[in-house]
């Protein structure tokens, strides 16, 4: 960034300071106010050394440093009392370990949907599109530790051989596109019933408002998901799913422009997770528009192609993007890919923490963007993570100046990210692995054959 611009945004920040709520965020970030939110999901608690309060914020720093282990937050503790004088903990973890296995689930998600929910409330008016608030929706996988306790909650895919796999579960996410933010989200496993991307869906239709637009891929438009949108005043813009895409006849239905026409759609068989009442309620014909753009094609309930030609949703689809660099940053930035914790209950509220982390990173975001004039989605996430945990231990007591906090909005300010809608990329690796032979038994057989006969010869 030229001089000058530096210039000019540190004017900007400190125009609109008096005009915003910087300090009041600061301590929402910071502070206990968060808590407050769930006063009543708080477990029952003595005076111990590692209280609620106490025991989530070492979580999340837990989930945002790169090392991740708990002997690390531990250790960290230790350091912390010792420089201020107190009685340094012990060095061992077990008395965290406890503290965070007594922390309600409920508690930590509530969290992380109400940061979530403040983020996208406060964004600007022209961070949306036309005026109405876009929603992002996409699913991916974490991998577990292998235990048993996990194989059976999130059992492994059935083409590994026992012993080799790790316990995988799938996440679906509902996120803001204007902030980023995660507004909910759903857990299952991989297998089995109700472990697809669309019945996780259907446990975050709540936060979607009337008037919102959903923007999600292939697996979403089904027959059943475009009513629930519609019955709920929230329209839908998906790509065909491939199984569909061979029948589609744009010379049937209602001709809207070159492939670009309003079909109707019959309710097909009741599926098995859906009861006799909820399939009566459903509508026995549902008008959608299908058409073609940018080489795909689409399906929506935008169905007048004047207030919605389909150049225009095609522009908007491609922002879809932006959800898989939002997963991106939570699996590879923050470390959620691979969650350590050793049991399903615990896996889960891992997880948690990861979302709560990811959406008060958000919520910096979020904020000094609307300082610098800027869209959340042209600054770095990672440079935020960066300033904010080497903020953390030097902030001393400068942690609620409002100079400081002006500061520290201006670095996370100041690099810019190219906006960078329907971007392609090839899902390989260019930088080689190592040349290791595949691990094709359980880990034990391996060892022990490694005792009687040596290691193998290396590979090439």
């Amino acid at each position: 960034m030229h001089p000058n611009q530096h210039a000019a945004l540190r004017q900007r920040v400190l125009d609109h300071a008096g005009n915003t709520d910087a300090d009041g965020f600061f301590n929402l970030l910071t502070g206990p106010q968060l808590l407050d939110q769930v006063a009543t999901l708080r477990p029952a608690h003595r005076e111990r050394l590692f209280p609620p309060t106490e025991t989530l914020a070492m979580f999340m720093a837990q989930a945002l440093s790169a090392d991740g282990s708990c002997r690390q937050v531990v250790d960290d503790a230790a350091v912390k009392r010792l420089i201020a004088g107190l009685v340094p903990c012990s060095s061992s973890t077990s008395a965290y370990c406890q503290a965070r296995a007594r922390l309600p689930l409920p508690l930590i998600a509530t969290l992380a949907r109400h940061v979530g929910s403040v983020v996208a409330a406060a964004a600007a008016r022209w961070w949306q599109w036309q005026q109405r608030r876009v929603r992002l929706v996409d699913g991916t996988t974490v991998t577990l530790a292998d235990t048993e306790e996990n194989q059976a909650a999130y059992p492994q895919p059935t083409s590994q051989k026992a012993g080799l796999g790790f316990p995988i579960m799938r996440l679906v996410a509902l996120l803001c596109l204007a902030t980023g933010a995660v507004l909910d989200a759903a857990t299952g496993p991989c297998v089995g019933k109700g472990s697809d991307e669309q019945s996780l869906l259907r446990e975050l239709l709540d936060p979607l408002q009337s008037d919102d637009i959903l923007v999600g891929d292939a697996f979403y438009a089904t027959y059943f998901l475009l009513c629930e949108l519609v019955r709920g005043g929230v329209d839908g813009v998906f790509e065909q799913h491939g199984a569909r895409k061979r029948s589609t006849d744009f010379g049937l239905g209602q001709r809207l422009g070159v492939r670009d026409h309003l079909i109707v759609l019959t309710k097909p068989t009741r599926p098995e997770w859906m009861s006799p009442y909820e399939y009566d309620q459903a509508p026995d014909t549902l008008t959608v528009r299908e058409f073609q753009a940018g080489g795909k094609i689409m399906v929506s309930t935008f169905l007048c192609p004047t207030a919605a030609p389909k150049g225009l949703l095609k522009v908007r689809y491609r922002c879809r993007w932006n959800i898989e660099l939002d997963l991106r940053n939570m699996n590879t930035t923050l470390g959620m890919e691979h969650l350590r914790c050793k049991t399903p209950e615990m896996a889960r509220k891992e997880l948690w923490v990861y979302l709560l982390a990811y959406n008060l990173i958000r919520l910096l975001m979020a904020q000094a963007a609307l300082l610098a004039d800027q869209i959340p989605r042209q600054l770095s996430f990672k440079h935020t993570v960066q300033i904010w945990v080497a903020w953390q231990p030097r902030s001393g007591g400068a942690s609620q100046d409002p100079v400081s906090i002006r500061g520290l909005l201006i670095l996370i300010a100041k690099p810019r990210v190219g906006l960078r809608p329907g971007r392609i990329e090839p899902r390989a690796l260019k930088r080689r692995q190592k040349s290791y032979a595949l691990l094709t038994k359980p880990r034990r057989v391996a060892q022990e054959e490694i005792r009687k006969n040596g290691h193998p010869k290396k590979q090439r």
